[in-house]
């Protein structure tokens, strides 16, 4: 990937830094922009979680668009020092709470305000998008009544979800990144 940037609102074009090594996948600037394409103006105003943060990508091209605030989640020093990089070239750090912690223990915890979108993109093949989905269903204060949890996985991830509370509205591939979608019932 040649590099990340900010595709719309008012941090549009600002370049984003990677986070050093292997261990991320950022989402391409195609899929990133459809999924803000379908999400449109409704982000404007809302609370955005941005669990398996890397580069923090997601939650910034949210808060660039005018969502209120953002989360963003991670556990390795790297791409915490990345998000904050990230977040202070793009002049929306104010609008940010940045945590180095494990998305499954902050999942388990009583939940602040409800978040109105999740967008969910853990390391590839160990089952952790499933995992999350289960979780967050488990997590129901945490959600608005609207809200909207996005999976980014590779294809070959996909299989049945067997969830109770939320259910899957949507799904797009590019290339070999599939993003589902899902609200709850």
């Amino acid at each position: 990937m040649a590099g990340l940037r900010v595709i719309g609102g008012i941090a549009k074009g600002r370049r984003l830094r990677m986070v050093p090594g292997e261990g991320t996948r950022p989402i391409g600037d195609r899929a990133k922009e459809s999924l803000f394409n379908i999400i449109g103006a409704d982000v404007e105003g809302s609370r955005f979680l941005d669990l398996f943060a890397g580069t923090g990508s997601v939650g910034i091209e949210a808060l660039s668009r005018g969502a209120a605030t953002a989360v963003f989640l991670d556990t390795a020093p790297a791409a915490i020092r990345t998000v904050k990089d990230n977040l202070a070239a793009t002049g929306l750090t104010d609008k940010a709470n940045v945590l180095q912690m494990d998305a499954f223990v902050f999942l388990g915890r009583p939940p602040g305000p409800p978040f109105d979108y999740v967008f969910v993109a853990p390391p590839q093949y160990h089952g952790a998008w499933l995992r999350a989905l289960r979780a967050l269903e488990a997590w129901p204060d945490g959600l608005s009544e609207d809200a909207w949890v996005v999976v980014q996985i590779d294809r070959t991830e996909a299989e049945d979800e067997g969830l109770l509370r939320l259910s899957r509205f949507d799904e797009r591939v590019y290339g070999t990144t599939m993003l589902r979608f899902y609200r709850a019932n």
